[in-house]
């Protein structure tokens, strides 16, 4: 071989090369989709574009809906922290998991590396976590790439700490950011900021508006007190209710106690000024997100574990099968996906009205994300409803609140049948606050017939409780 040809065989090598590299990287798949999964507890539907209660102050909340999808009928599997958390992220129903209430073991049902966040560890992502994801927060550790809690705890309102009946409440002389909340808002902020080889999943748990509604002063003085106003409630609410439903009421409870405390008002004003404080961490997070040069690559959905009673149908708390136990907000964002945003749209004009329950989440993410779907789920993808929100979805929401009581919601109509077979339906059109049980019409019965078989066919016996009784107070 001759000097001479030396560079051009050099030549041909070096363009060999630079067409086998080129083939390779053609190869190679697209890098998947990030997750940012904000979980909220205790959020009811009382943010400002669901147009629930006029007084919520939920703009950042709201601009997240303004930018993909709002379900506004989406419902928890179960209405209580343990049991809806466990469902949604395992992708099984309390029925099959036998999770049906906070005291419930999970990981003695629901195997290990098959919850939401260990299915996207397995499968190349780096999975992050921070604050209340399971009840408990952690879960198990096996599931997380690295996770972090803020330790401490919120401060303590000392002389300004005061009971609304039995709720505990008070605008805390603090800053911001001395609440836990804000502590692991940080922490998720600076996960955005990194750079990474992999896809992550990195999921942020806001413990606020859960009990107690302890937050900063200014927070309150968004509600002034004077102009608080009261859900709207009628006299002898129960008096149509089977003896199981009045038994989960407990209207003897907690009504009682705020009725004798005279604090109806405060009550609603600190849920209001919990419920604004989490809405500035949600702002945060969205705006690390879009600074992080992340925004047009990742998915973001942000839930409310379930509903939240705030003396309707003379209950508080969670823990009923009525509407405002279960439903809470679901706002999905897509890149690609969801549509396009439009000038002078509003969140409002985002919505979907279909109704949703949870367990849809976790097969929505992995056909969003390009990845297989477990066998085990139960729920249906949201998919199609993310690229048209008024597409058809003939199945109901299905909720559960211990073995054998049930509720079904179709798009018009709530059918609730406890363990003992007595009944409540609701006809949601025509009256959206449930005051008036129709079970026993018999122009209903095909309607309550048809939801019926909705209902689970079998149910696993309660698991066994968790050896420190129930991981948190609820």
């Amino acid at each position: 071989m001759t000097r001479r040809s030396l560079p051009c065989l050099a030549s041909s090598v070096f363009l060999l090369l630079a067409a086998l590299a080129s083939g390779l990287a053609a190869a190679e798949p697209p890098k998947r989709p990030n997750v940012l999964f904000i979980a909220i507890d205790d959020l009811n539907h009382w943010v400002g574009h669901l147009n629930r209660n006029e007084q919520a102050k939920t703009p950042h909340i709201d601009r997240l809906a303004a930018r993909g999808v709002s379900f506004a009928h989406a419902y928890c599997a179960a209405p209580a922290c343990n049991p809806s958390r466990a469902a949604l992220l395992s992708g099984m129903r309390p029925s099959t998991t036998g999770v049906y209430h906070n005291p419930d073991d999970w990981t003695n049902s629901i195997g290990e590396g098959i919850t939401l966040p260990a299915w996207f560890k397995s499968h190349g992502y780096h999975v992050a976590g921070a604050g209340k994801i399971y009840h408990g927060s952690l879960g198990r550790k096996s599931d997380w790439s690295e996770f972090h809690d803020a330790p401490g705890g919120d401060p303590k309102p000392g002389e300004a700490a005061r009971m609304a009946g039995k709720l505990p409440i008070a605008a805390l002389d603090a800053a911001d950011e001395d609440l836990s909340d804000w502590k692991n808002v940080d922490w998720t902020i600076e996960q955005l900021g990194k750079d990474r080889d992999e896809p992550f999943f990195l999921a942020c748990g806001l413990r606020k508006p859960h009990l107690p509604w302890n937050v900063p002063q200014e927070y309150f003085d968004l509600h002034p007190l004077d102009q608080v106003e009261l859900p709207p409630t009628i006299p002898d609410d129960l008096a149509d209710i089977p003896p199981a439903g009045r038994k989960m009421a407990k209207p003897e409870g907690d009504h009682a106690a705020i009725l004798k405390s005279d604090m109806w008002h405060e009550a609603v004003q600190a849920y209001l000024a919990a419920c604004s404080y989490t809405d500035v961490n949600v702002g945060r997070l969205l705006d690390a997100l879009y600074a992080s040069g992340h925004a047009d690559d990742t998915i973001v959905c942000l839930w409310g574990d379930h509903g939240w009673h705030l003396g309707e149908k003379e209950h508080w708390r969670k823990f009923s099968l009525w509407e405002e136990a279960t439903r809470a907000p679901l706002i999905v964002v897509a890149p690609g996906v969801t549509p396009e945003i439009m000038p002078g749209q509003t969140p409002e004009d985002r919505l979907c009205e279909r109704p949703v329950d949870f367990l849809a989440i976790y097969p929505t993410l992995c056909e969003l994300c390009d990845l297989p779907l477990p066998g085990h789920l139960e729920g249906e993808s949201l998919a199609p409803l993310l690229a048209d929100p008024n597409a058809e979805r003939p199945t109901p929401a299905l909720m559960t609140h211990g073995k054998g009581n049930h509720a079904v919601r179709s798009e018009r109509f709530r059918y609730i049948r406890y363990a003992d077979g007595s009944e409540e339906l609701y006809d949601e059109t025509a009256d959206p606050l449930e005051h008036t049980n129709v079970a026993a019409d018999p122009a209903f019965a095909d309607v309550k017939r048809e939801l019926a078989r909705l209902l689970p066919a079998t149910e696993r016996k309660p698991v066994p409780p968790f050896k420190n009784g129930g991981r948190e107070k609820d």
